[in-house]
């Protein structure tokens, strides 16, 4: 295993304390050996409660580039639920503003939001166990019992738009869509309508500036299926590198188990997830020279 050389201001005790987070970095450095591009990694714990991305994670971000030099590769390893779509492009823009070309990893798992980041990169890096999923926008709320639920903004209007088409062929309502149309607005439907909107418009902006460049049709195309909650029923569905590669035309490299590359970006997840057993933290956005966990409050 290659050894980093001592930083002389690091103390034996301190680095003997951190040795894990000194051979996760090892890990950083070795792929970046592997690929001569800077690697990022964002990775968040599934099973903390914080785990979505959101606005909070802007300013470790701005931590991760600021020592990464102006027009270099970058790859950016992704582990995501998924989250707030303007957060998410928001890293978008960040990553894209320093980088000369920019891939995104994805070891397991980037959903929702986490796929409309991938979507805005190069290319794609997958495996046997890589995921993406739907990009339709999601809701939340509460559900029977009092317990939340999550469900997409285009099954609400569909739902919707069922019950003007009953109204309309009856001429009445039926007393069991009260209490579901009970202090409904049009200011929430059309929320439901732009939100929507947004996703799709991300996609396909993205797509046609950088992936599908040249391609302004494929672009919308894909950026249209990958919200229609009809396509895939299930906004968890799993999308995996073949489907993704051949059925959608995303352009994925993927790799094998036994590819030496692969073999060390899953070592990498793998220190991730023990880390996330092992301690209450949400999230943790690392380089080789910059580590910054949070914990889960």
């Amino acid at each position: 295993m290659a050894k980093k050389q001592l930083d002389p201001e690091i103390t034996p005790l301190y680095r003997a304390l951190h040795s894990d987070r000194y051979a996760r970095q090892d890990t950083i450095a070795r792929i970046e050996k592997l690929t001569n591009r800077q690697l990022i990694v964002y990775e968040a714990n599934l099973w903390s409660e914080r785990s979505s991305l959101g606005e909070q994670d802007i300013q470790p971000f701005g931590d991760l580039l600021s020592r990464i030099p102006p027009n270099a590769d970058i790859d950016l390893l992704l582990q995501t639920p998924g989250g707030d779509i303007d957060a998410a492009e928001k890293i978008v823009y960040m990553c894209r503003e320093i980088a000369k070309g920019f891939r995104v990893i994805v070891p397991e798992y980037a959903k929702s939001a986490g796929t409309l980041i991938a979507l805005a990169s190069d290319e794609v890096i997958m495996g046997i166990a890589s995921e993406l999923g739907p990009i339709d926008a999601q809701l939340s709320g509460p559900g029977p019992g009092g317990a939340s639920f999550q469900t997409s903004a285009q099954s609400f209007i569909d739902e919707f738009e069922k019950m003007k088409e009953e109204v309309d062929k009856s001429g009445t309502l039926s007393p069991a869509y009260w209490p579901l149309l009970e202090g409904l607005n049009l200011g929430f439907i059309r929320m439901c309508r732009n939100l929507m909107k947004r996703s799709e418009k991300f996609a396909a902006k993205w797509l046609e500036k950088y992936m599908f460049k040249g391609k302004p049709k494929a672009a919308k195309k894909l950026a249209k299926k990958l919200c229609n909650v009809k396509e895939w029923l299930s906004h968890g569905v799993v999308i995996d590198a073949d489907q993704a590669r051949d059925e959608l035309k995303i352009n994925v490299l993927k790799l094998e188990q036994n590819d030496e590359l692969w073999k060390e970006i899953w070592y990498l997840h793998c220190c991730y997830g023990v880390l996330f057993r092992r301690t209450p933290i949400s999230k943790i956005y690392q380089s080789s020279s910059v580590s910054l966990p949070m914990r889960t409050l």
